[in-house]
């Protein structure tokens, strides 16, 4: 495993678990890490912001709309 850490580290990354023997007979596993759970939401902090990007500011239908289209182009 020392001299060959790039072929160990590719088969990590591609999913593969990694059996280490010692003297043939099964000694560790390496596998890859699992799923990595998605930051909590914090509503809070989100509120802040948008007070902080537009104040008191509410937008009607028609301007959300306007938004939008300009942000996604024509993905929408």
């Amino acid at each position: 495993m020392r001299y060959d850490f790039k072929k160990v580290e590719a088969w990590l990354a591609d999913g593969e678990e990694i059996e280490i023997t010692k003297h043939g007979k099964p000694f560790a596993r390496l596998s890859p890490p699992g799923p990595q759970k998605a930051p909590k939401f914090d509503l809070k902090a989100h509120k802040k912001r948008m007070k902080d990007t537009w104040g008191d500011r509410v937008f009607s239908a028609e301007e959300v709309r306007e938004m939008r289209e300009a942000e996604l182009g024509d993905f929408s």
